[in-house]
């Protein structure tokens, strides 16, 4: 495994001016993601946390999932009062969804193991399953390599109604067709049959889609003693009773907090995909088994955007004392649930998390809390030697090919096997029509109106074949070169499937199929920088 940094173009503005602590951005957070964690553990001693119910709901529902021993340990540590997490999460995506939801698990593990050696103290890597989401179609598929484009393989569980994915049962027919429609497009390899016994095991001990996800995050991250929580499952509701309570005491400074902040980002320049409102309640109320966004009215009261339901702020706090599992977190107090849950060294985000962080600040400091140091995860491409080859055949650039793609260079080659090039032929050609032809159409201007337009059209059709024929003969040059562009073709979906970046169309089944879980043993164990934007790792 060779593995070497690279830049990214198509970063957002936000982010860019992150990574280089600018100012302008840098007001917007209350740590230096890469040098503060001294005073982050400083300003952590004001706080208290019930740490023996937490380490106690951890071991209920972690043992539930199958965990290895390493996370037991890990959940133990957590008693310690100088103990501290980092901390990240992501939805429970199927056979754990596209490959950056495996990069952020090695971010937290890598980042919790440097910050435990150089403070001398534990640091827990914990991984939140964002259990209570519900769009379904976000994680009931995978792409896998076909060229020239990933192919989508979408699982035929349909739903009558969006419920979190905690809630869902999971459709033991429908998956395992599913599952058997995967390894028969995979390549047989020595790793194939136990890989496919391993995910069938698993399929049949999980009730729910977390399950599922969890039972498989273990089976990759074997010994490294990451500590799941399902942000969905009631036990952990039950534990966040008192924070939901504050929550709803503290709504109208925490929703006018981000409010504020979203109209100071978007004066700055910067454009994040968070929307919100002065009145919003930043809370779902869960009924029949659907969520429902609460905001408030001019009365003060909690309503559903449709008027599904309508609780006073009495009503609301009574659910969260005595049925906290009637309320879920959305994306800005899910965030907070998570600072007042775990002693937070560090959060572990992607950019568009690092984004929609920008806007809460004041939210934390509306419950005397400190936004946590944010720290942008690593990010990956996986170069297998076969893609190599055909980089080197074409001496195409490495970081090019991730950041832009080689359909221009594919162009250029192909019509490179023409003398002289069709496209530049048929654009002269075309220059000669056009002056010959001229006078014929000035004339026919001269004679009558609608004999000038019959000219344009003629002219328009002698173009039109111009263009037929072009398209012919690249027609013919594209079968003639059939091979080659393949080759194009195969790079382009391994480095930059449907236009962007590889970890976040790519499944890792591929890869795990082809050399085991091994390789990401080996990524997790590297000592990576979070200083780069972007790793390319040669296999």
């Amino acid at each position: 495994m060779h593995i070497d940094p690279i830049q990214l173009k198509a970063q957002s503005r936000l982010i860019t001016d992150y990574r280089k602590n600018h100012k302008r951005v840098m007001e917007f957070f209350d740590y230096n993601p890469y040098s503060d964690y001294e005073q982050r553990l400083r300003d952590l001693d004001d706080l208290n946390f019930n740490r023996e119910q937490l380490t106690n709901v951890l071991h209920t529902i972690n043992e539930a999932w199958g965990a290895p021993q390493s996370t037991h340990n890990n959940i133990n540590k957590l008693n310690d009062p100088k103990s501290v997490t980092v901390i990240g999460g992501q939805q429970a995506g199927l056979l754990t969804g596209p490959m950056y939801t495996i990069n952020k698990l090695i971010s937290i593990i890598q980042f919790a193991r440097q910050q435990e050696d150089k403070l001398g103290i534990p640091v827990v890597p914990v991984f939140w399953i964002a259990g209570e989401d519900h769009d379904f179609d976000e994680i009931n598929h995978v792409y896998l390599p076909d060229v020239p484009q990933m192919k989508k393989y979408k699982l035929a569980h349909h739903l009558m109604e969006k419920r979190s994915v905690s809630d869902i049962a999971i459709d033991q027919k429908a998956l395992s067709k599913w599952v058997d429609n995967l390894f028969e497009m995979l390549e047989e390899t020595v790793h194939t049959k136990d890989l496919y016994k391993a995910i069938v095991d698993m399929k049949n001990q999980s009730k729910t889609y977390a399950d599922f996800f969890a039972q498989i995050i273990f089976h990759v991250f074997k010994d490294e003693g990451v500590v799941l929580i399902d942000s969905g499952n009631s036990k952990v509701r039950k534990l966040e009773s008192s924070h939901f309570q504050k929550m709803i005491k503290h709504q109208p400074g925490i929703s006018e907090g981000v409010f504020a902040a979203l109209k100071d980002l978007k004066e700055q320049g910067y454009t994040i995909s968070l929307e919100a409102g002065p009145l919003d309640g930043h809370l779902f109320y869960h009924k029949n088994k659907e969520r429902i966004l609460l905001t408030r009215d001019e009365s003060g009261d909690w309503v559903g955007k449709q008027n599904e339901i309508r609780l006073t702020t009495d009503e609301l706090m009574e659910t969260a004392e005595n049925e906290p599992e009637l309320l879920s977190n959305n994306v800005v107090t899910r965030p907070l649930m998570q600072e007042l849950l775990f002693p937070t060294l560090a959060f572990i985000g992607g950019p568009g998390e690092v984004g929609y962080w920008a806007a809460l600040k004041q939210a934390f400091h509306t419950l005397d809390l400190k936004m946590p140091p944010v720290l942008p995860r690593l990010s990956m491409t996986i170069v297998e030697s076969n893609i190599v080859k055909v980089v080197e055949k074409y001496r195409m650039d490495t970081a090019e090919a991730i950041n832009v793609g080689v359909k221009e260079e594919k162009d250029k080659w192909l019509q490179s096997k023409s003398d002289p090039r069709i496209d530049e032929l048929a654009t002269e050609i075309k220059a000669v029509i056009e002056k010959a032809h001229k006078p014929l159409r000035e004339v026919a201007k001269g004679i009558r109106d609608d004999l000038g337009a019959l000219s344009e059209k003629n002219l328009f059709y002698l173009y039109r074949d111009i263009d037929f024929l072009e398209s012919r003969l690249i027609k013919a040059l594209e079968e003639k070169y059939e091979k080659e562009l393949n080759e194009f073709n195969r790079v382009d979906t391994a480095l930059h499937p449907n236009g962007g970046l590889q970890e976040r169309i790519w499944n890792p089944l591929h890869w795990i199929n082809v050399y085991g879980t091994d390789f990401i043993t080996e990524l997790t164990e590297q000592d990576f920088s979070f200083h780069e934007e972007h790793y390319v790792v040669y296999l």
